[in-house]
């Protein structure tokens, strides 16, 4: 699915790091009001991510110009402690590559990423560090991100570990055990000396998740964290990122599905070749869609009920290459 460049919106900044879409006149970065006192969590200003294209043994020989991906073209947004961000696009739009990017995993190739007033973008490996334990990452796929030859216990004791917390033995077991309660794995001693291949798709997941939360980080990305998943288990794990922010922990959940980001997100920002084309309240911004591409997301949404399904918006024409962006607004 994709759309024409020209449809496009035009987004000028405005104060304090949002933007003003033309296609309807929304203002993108719009907060509950429950969530607007206090400063941002994070803020991402101008965010560019570009990957190079191998030219090949023919291209190198005739000297052809090296070209690059346009993965992420100036992204900026906030995150406030205990929101939920919800950032929606088709595959390869470069939702993952600015999840990464936040946590340094991809070095930016311009922009800013303020966390807790600092700009990560500017610290040292050293100076990174210390952040790192705030700043936490859920993965997709859960049999893929636990290790296979560590038991449960020693998967979620890791990070106190690597980062040095956590006191002594008896404190970072302490400390285990409530993680493992707080996602629900109860009681704590049925799963401790579990390995992931005697645990269910879920029960994996949740570990990830106890691993990710051990270091009490402020910032919790969670990238596609239900796709894996089958559908009797994904609203438990949804429910369970949920309730995680009554604690001031800020979220950044990416996917591609817009019906569950309606339904567990504060805010919606859509992503398409790489720019954020809409942002705004969740309800909002599934009630009253401005631009063509989230309206064609919409269409594409199972409903319960016939009265509320809409028919499928086509979208026309070829996919636009990341690589040579078409002129457009």
């Amino acid at each position: 699915m994709s759309v024409p460049a020209a449809l496009r919106p035009r987004l000028r900044a405005v104060r304090g790091g949002a933007a003003l879409a033309s296609a309807g006149g929304r203002l993108a970065g719009g907060v509950p009001p429950q969530r607007r006192a206090g400063v941002s969590l994070i803020e991402v200003e101008n965010l560019v991510v570009r990957y190079p294209v191998a030219r090949g043994i023919v291209g190198t020989l005739a000297r052809r110009p090296r070209r690059t991906v346009h993965a992420v073209d100036g992204v900026s947004f906030s995150l406030r402690p205990g929101e939920i961000l919800a950032l929606v696009g088709e595959s390869g739009c470069g939702k993952t590559t600015t999840a990464q990017t936040l946590l340094r995993l991809v070095e930016p190739e311009a922009g800013s990423i303020r966390f807790e007033g600092r700009d990560v973008t500017q610290l040292s490996v050293r100076e990174l560090r210390p952040l790192r334990r705030r700043m936490q990452l859920i993965y997709q796929d859960p049999y893929e991100s636990l290790d296979p030859r560590l038991r449960v216990r020693q998967t979620v004791e890791e990070p106190l570990l690597v980062h040095r917390a956590g006191g002594s033995r008896e404190e970072r077991a302490r400390r285990v055990r409530e993680t493992l309660e707080r996602v629900e794995l109860v009681p704590a001693e049925l799963f401790l000396d579990r390995f992931p291949h005697e645990l269910s798709g879920g029960q994996r997941q949740r570990v990830a998740i106890a691993a990710s939360l051990v270091l009490e980080p402020r910032l919790l990305v969670a990238d596609e964290p239900v796709s894996m998943l089958d559908v009797s288990v994904r609203a438990g794990i949804l429910r369970l990122l949920d309730g995680l922010r009554d604690g001031g922990l800020g979220i950044l959940m990416i996917t591609h599905d817009l019906s569950t980001a309606a339904r567990f997100s504060d805010r919606i920002a859509v992503m398409y070749l790489g720019r954020i084309v809409e942002e705004g309240p969740a309800s909002e911004v599934v009630r009253n869609p401005q631009h063509p591409y989230t309206r064609a997301l919409l269409s594409v949404v199972p409903k319960r009920d016939p009265r509320e399904r809409m028919r499928p918006q086509i979208l026309r024409g070829e996919p636009p290459d990341a690589v040579r962006i078409p002129p457009g607004c």
